[in-house]
């Protein structure tokens, strides 16, 4: 089951750089850049948990946040770079599950945001390809019970397909998402490398791929 984060935030730079590190992490990430378009949202999508600044250029993450709880039982942290004592408790005051100042330290936004989850009982986030199991809470993949063990950068190769499903990627965009998680510069060529070593892990036959397909002239594509 994959977790839908709706991201609130008027910083595009922000909205940008986080989006992409949750969709890297596994996470869905649908953003909004005030409180009207925000429970627009909200009332049409599935989401599971919202990250709400309290600076928006539309309305303030506190009357946000109010509204939201008011009508969804929806579990909110706050992102602000007020580190303040009166917007840390008023946060709580109005049903927040959780509170980071900005800036902040991704990994621990990440901690964070397991945290509410399980706490607030949201932790399903197994993803079925074929016969592969994706289990992104865990970081681990499975095909028929066994383990498969996948690199970092064969991990979030696969993370970008799952977040991408029905999406031709072209190789670009690939590259963009993959490049420098293990530290370290990634060309065309180790692309090509890394997307044979995966299909090699989690396709019965690698030659003719039925999970990764190839998009000629294009790019690749994992089916919704």
């Amino acid at each position: 089951m994959m977790i839908y984060i709706l991201l609130v935030e008027d910083d595009k730079s922000i909205v940008t750089n986080l989006t992409e590190f949750l969709t890297g992490e596994g996470f869905c990430v649908t953003s909004a850049s005030g409180q009207t378009a925000a429970l627009e949202i909200l009332s049409e999508k599935q989401i599971d948990l919202v990250l709400l600044d309290v600076s928006l250029a539309e309305g303030n993450g506190f009357s946000a946040c109010s509204a939201i709880k008011a009508q969804y039982q929806m579990p909110v942290i706050f992102l602000t770079a007020s580190g303040d004592e009166f917007s840390t408790v008023t946060g709580f005051d109005l049903g927040a599950d959780d509170y980071i100042a900005k800036p902040f330290r991704p990994r621990e936004l990440i901690s964070r945001i397991k945290n509410v989850l399980r706490l607030t009982g949201n932790t399903g986030k197994t993803v079925k390809l074929g016969e592969v199991l994706v289990d992104t809470e865990k970081g681990t993949a499975t095909k028929k019970g066994n383990e498969l063990y996948l690199s970092a950068l064969e991990y979030r190769l696969l993370l970008v397909f799952i977040n991408n499903r029905g999406i031709v990627l072209s190789r670009t965009k690939l590259l963009e998402s993959i490049w420098d998680i293990a530290g370290e510069f990634v060309n065309d060529n180790t692309l090509t490398v890394y997307i044979k070593r995966l299909r090699e892990k989690i396709e019965d036959e690698p030659a003719n791929p039925t999970i990764i397909k190839t998009v000629r002239g294009l790019g690749y594509r994992v089916d919704a």
